[in-house]
């Protein structure tokens, strides 16, 4: 196709990261540690506020790290968001934890505290309770952490989509007793691959940090008294983020105004709802979703097979985790207790925009007539 592609979410540099890469081939520090590895991590503790933190290989890692200092063990119970990727619940498994899913609510596609609610009486003692907040946009904190200290139960916050989005003024992941993030490729930020484990105590990063480089014990020899793990992120994808970082507030005002543009472009239409955002929170739009209403008869292919035509990326929304053939057998806690499920409906009738920060104003243009096409509008 001759047309240019017009990506959902793809990573945009700046120059700085070049910089800071340039450093780490200078004087040699291309493996895992070094200074790119400790500063990155300061600056994301300075920027979220979080206390410390620990940068590894990705986000998955980091959950796992969460969920190894909460001692997950087998049989235990984790709570968590079931519209998600598969990420946010495959290290539970890690561990042999038995996963656990809780049903979005309609107001912000996250955790229902409803649904949570209901999990606790049917599961009064979980390990731990992952909550994620989906797309960039937060969760209902006050009310799920309020359910979590009444329980005295632990909550990880999957924030690995939401870095820069906050809650009441405060930011997303520094919320529980733990807290991810994630730089992967599409994420606002990028280390072409990577994440970051976050905790107000430094004892836990540093616990993280010694499990992330294979456990190994303050000895001359190679000693190792726990298992541990490959999952230390490298001096020179570190350089990445710390020029990344630099700009994670000027990509949030474009996610932002990509948002609004396709909110102002649908508002005559009836039958589009763009993904909700909490009115608590102040989100990163790392990506725009929309939602067909049932009553009509445009689907969600219909709409990214348009979308294909003009070479524009999209995708549908997350499918649940309850309905994906690995966890066909974990249990599953509806929002609504005649058992009807938000994020099945979520799944069923949304998907994702093109969410990219270096689309143009004729880019903007073209999708937003494209999808209004598909609606007779």
């Amino acid at each position: 196709m001759d047309r240019k592609r017009i990506y959902l979410s793809s990573p945009t540099m700046h120059g700085e990261e070049q910089k800071y890469v340039q450093e780490a081939f200078d004087t040699n520090w291309v493996a895992p540690l070094g200074p790119n590895v400790n500063a990155f991590e300061k600056e994301v503790a300075a920027y979220t506020g979080c206390g410390y933190a620990a940068a590894l290989s990705a986000g998955t890692a980091a959950i796992h790290m969460a969920l190894k200092l909460l001692g997950v063990k087998r049989g235990d119970v984790v709570f968590v968001s079931d519209l998600t990727f598969s990420a946010s619940c495959n290290p539970i498994v890690y561990e042999n934890g038995t996963p656990v899913f809780i049903d979005a609510e309609p107001d912000t596609w996250n955790m229902s505290p409803q649904a949570l609610r209901r999990a606790f009486e049917k599961y009064p003692h979980p390990k731990a309770v992952i909550c994620v907040h989906l797309y960039g946009t937060p969760a209902k904190l006050r009310e799920i952490m309020e359910i979590c200290e009444q329980h005295q139960v632990p909550l990880i916050e999957d924030a690995a989509e939401s870095l820069g989005s906050t809650y009441q003024g405060k930011h997303t992941g520094t919320f529980g007793k733990y807290g991810i993030y994630s730089f992967n490729g599409n994420k606002i930020i990028t280390t072409s691959g990577g994440g970051m484990f976050v905790s107000a105590k430094e004892e836990d990063a540093k616990r993280v940090t010694f499990f992330a480089t294979q456990s190994r014990d303050p000895a001359r020899h190679y000693q190792h008294s726990e298992i541990g793990y490959n999952y230390r992120m490298s001096n020179v994808t570190a350089g990445i983020g710390r020029g990344q970082l630099l700009h994670l507030e000027e990509h949030k005002a474009r996610k932002k105004e990509i948002y609004r543009q396709y909110q102002e472009a649908f508002a005559d239409i009836p039958e589009i709802a763009m993904n909700p955002l909490n009115p608590e929170g102040d989100a990163n739009c790392w990506l725009s979703g929309m939602i067909i209403d049932d009553q009509c008869s445009v689907t969600p292919d219909q709409v990214m097979d348009a979308l294909q035509e003009i070479n524009a990326e999209s995708r549908p929304i997350w499918k649940p985790m309850h309905l994906q053939p690995v966890f066909a057998k974990e249990d599953f806690i509806p929002h609504y207790e005649d058992g009807r499920s938000v994020g099945e409906h979520v799944f069923a009738r949304g998907l994702c925009l093109p969410s990219d920060i270096k689309n143009t104003d004729e880019d903007m243009e073209l999708i937003i007539q494209t999808i209004r096409g598909c609606f007779g509008a």
